[in-house]
């Protein structure tokens, strides 16, 4: 079975679970339980960054990537996290224009938390339905005149783009997109193996 190829971008001040919550989600998903230890997981997931020196996390964490902008294959999946960082990333026309060319070639487009400013900055989220973390739902409505901002949903589904709450929505968020994928049996069976609750309903939870 060829591998579904997940892309996690990153850049200096990213929030750490909007990056490592999916990242846990994609790489721990198995398609047979029981043989957990024997199968790896049915996506391929790469951490890749406009360039190869190690990126500082909001926490200080110090993260390799696997590829910068220049050297990454093409993707299936493409999650865009957030974090302090995007506020200068807003203005990274490297960023941008990667994010723009890779949109192209998805099949599914995400993001955690603030990284649906970086879509929104990148002119990928007009005309739909989308959610950002919630003190950032404001900016989010009033940067994006032609987005509908979802005030009280945790996950925003619009057809093949998925953008997400605040920080530990992204796991939620890739639990979906895991559902979408292999159905929702698959999503149900790697939250347990993870220990995370189900997401039961798709409201906003603060």
């Amino acid at each position: 079975m060829e591998k579904i190829r997940v892309g996690i971008v990153l850049f200096e001040n990213i929030e750490v679970l909007d990056f490592c919550g999916p990242f846990e989600v994609f790489s721990t998903t198995r398609l047979t339980e029981e043989k957990r230890i024997e199968e790896s997981s049915p996506f391929e997931v790469l951490l890749v960054a406009e360039n190869n020196c190690p990126v500082t996390t909001s926490g200080g964490m110090k993260v390799i990537p696997h590829h910068t902008f220049e050297s990454c294959p093409k993707l299936d999946i493409l999650v865009v996290p957030g974090g302090w960082g995007t506020r200068k990333e807003i203005n990274n026309p490297a960023m941008l224009n990667w994010l723009r060319c890779r949109a192209l070639e998805v099949e599914t487009l995400t993001s955690v938390c603030t990284g649906s400013m970086l879509l929104g900055f990148a002119g990928l989220l007009e005309g739909r339905h989308a959610t950002t973390h919630w003190r950032s739902l404001d900016w989010m409505r009033e940067s994006f005149p032609m987005v509908t901002v979802e005030y009280g949903m945790h996950v925003v589904e619009d057809g093949r783009i998925f953008t997400s709450a605040g920080i530990s929505a992204g796991i939620d968020m890739a639990l979906m997109v895991v559902a979408r994928y292999f159905g929702e049996t698959i999503a149900q069976a790697t939250a347990r193996h993870m220990e995370y609750p189900y997401p039961e309903n798709n409201a906003r939870r603060v």
